[in-house]
């Protein structure tokens, strides 16, 4: 088949310099634009979205390097000796493309480019300083032949070398492909290689050159941007069925509250004289993580016909914090029913959290209603007291004292008791209302300023739902949670709902 060395076939032009000029800065301001992205990663060896992101950038700064090196041998054009005049069978000697490489035509790096030329006829091997060094091999050892040349490669990629260059020798095709070498110091390299067969005048294969790149780096990026990226999916998978277990652990374990549910009646008509609650709650989920998990709220009548008011948060995140919020809350539950009083109840919810094997710490608010005598009994674990409104105004509900769940082993926990009035409203609520960057105040400050609003509600619900409308719904770090609790007058039933969009 014809050479592409051949002088009778014509060369094509170079382009411009001053094009080619411009494209090798373009080429440098933009490596050094990733550069600086990949030095401007904040490091994080255990976040499979940062390794993917470090070696994409690795990836491309490879690359770029590869297109600047090439760009800089087009801007070096024609080497010199490869524009002669020389008879046919004695141009295939000297390739153009090992000239340029011998030449260090193009700036290109020592040890990541050489040229072979293997003489059919004459069995002269010539290979270019730096495919020594890319082979890990002396210049005093050699160049390997053609049958040598498989003791170096794995043995898995025998079979591929073998077609090329028979493929090259034979059928006169061009080699392009890749192989991996073991090189004498024990070193995986992989190597592309792209060459053609020399023709004599009587069209018979004189020689095969080749041109032999160390591309060992750019797989190995290659190979990092993959693994990351499945890292990163498997990451995202579990996290995406992380968040679908959370969210159905808290559907099953938190009151849904969808419509309204008369409580009072699974034990009957309530006595002329009983004071039941009406009670709304809201969950304000975490816009950047809709399902925590460590938020709870809870309203349940009891068997001796109080009401059991809790709101509460523990620390973590996920599956951990939702089991730890599901396991505290079913204790809580529990030890309601059977009589407990709320200081006596933290006291041992306490106990239980801190002898579990997930230790998580917690603040909770534990109170007992009792519609007939209208008594609030509570106690607190280092939350947010209650809020009362009455008349038109609202204060802060003197707190017991109570320290975290979790914090300290045989911590005790007071009671305080108020008498409420029909009319009443009791806001209970988790931190974390205020969203990100609100300096308009405190929770429990713009809270207590709502009192004007809330003396005009009706019911719980629209209670409720003008704190939602004065915190709204987006845009806060961890999820919260507000409770409203309206005292009713004597006969009143306790309804728990959730305000309906």
């Amino acid at each position: 088949m014809p050479s592409p060395l051949f002088a009778d076939r014509p060369a094509p032009q170079p382009p411009e310099r001053g094009t080619v000029e411009a494209l090798i800065s373009q080429t440098r301001q933009l490596r050094g634009e990733v550069d600086a992205v990949r030095r401007d990663t904040e490091p994080d060896d255990d976040d499979a979205l940062w390794r993917w992101q470090r070696a994409l950038c690795d990836l491309a700064v490879h690359q770029l390097d590869d297109l600047g090196a090439h760009l800089e041998e087009l801007k070096a054009g024609r080497p010199e000796g490869s524009g002669s005049a020389e008879p046919a069978r004695e141009q295939h000697r000297v390739p153009r493309h090992r000239q340029g490489i011998q030449n260090g035509a193009g700036g290109l790096s020592p040890g990541r480019v050489g040229s072979a030329e293997w003489d059919l006829l004459t069995d002269e091997v010539s290979w270019s300083d730096e495919l020594f060094e890319i082979f890990g091999r002396t210049s005093e050892s050699g160049p390997l032949s053609l049958d040598e040349l498989p003791s170096l490669v794995f043995a898995d990629d025998h079979t591929l070398l073998t077609a090329m260059v028979t493929e090259c020798l034979i059928d006169g095709k061009p080699m392009d492909g890749e192989f991996r070498i073991v090189r004498p110091d024990g070193r995986v390299r992989t190597l592309h290689m792209t060459g053609e067969p020399v023709v004599d005048t009587d069209g018979c294969t004189a020689s095969m050159w080749a041109v032999l790149r160390d591309i060992s780096e750019l797989r190995r990026s290659e190979r990092a941007v993959r693994d990351s990226r499945d890292s990163l999916h498997r990451e995202q998978h579990i996290a995406q069925t992380e968040r679908r277990l959370v969210g159905e652990l808290q559907e099953a374990v938190l009151p849904s509250w969808r419509g309204s549910s008369r409580l009072a009646a699974r034990n009957g008509s309530a006595a002329p004289d009983v004071a039941a609650l009406d009670v709304a709650v809201r969950h304000l989920p975490s816009a950047a993580d809709p399902l925590t998990g460590r938020n709870w709220y809870d309203a349940l009548e009891l068997p001796d016909g109080d009401t059991l008011l809790t709101v509460g948060e523990l620390t973590g995140q996920g599956m951990a914090a939702a089991s730890s919020m599901a396991m505290a809350l079913g204790a809580l539950r529990g030890m309601a029913v059977a009589g407990i009083e709320p200081g006596a109840l933290l006291g041992h919810l306490n106990q239980l959290l801190d002898t579990s094997e997930q230790p998580a710490l917690g603040s909770v608010l534990c109170s007992r209603y009792n519609p007939r005598t209208r008594t609030f009994a509570w106690a607190q674990a280092g939350h947010p007291a209650p809020l009362l409104f009455r008349d038109g105004t609202g204060r802060v509900l003197t707190p017991p004292d109570g320290v975290l769940l979790g914090a300290t082993s045989g911590a005790a926990y007071e009671q305080a008791d108020i008498r409420l009035r029909p009319g009443d409203l009791l806001v209970l609520y988790t931190d974390g209302l205020t969203r990100d960057g609100d300096t308009t105040g405190t929770d429990r400050d713009r809270l207590l300023a709502l009192a004007p609003r809330l003396a005009g509600t009706r019911t719980a619900q629209e209670c409720a739902r003008a704190v939602v409308e004065e915190f709204g719904e987006a845009e806060r770090t961890d999820g919260a949670c507000v409770m409203a609790a309206r005292v009713g007058g004597p006969g009143g039933t306790t309804e728990l709902s959730e305000d309906e969009d």
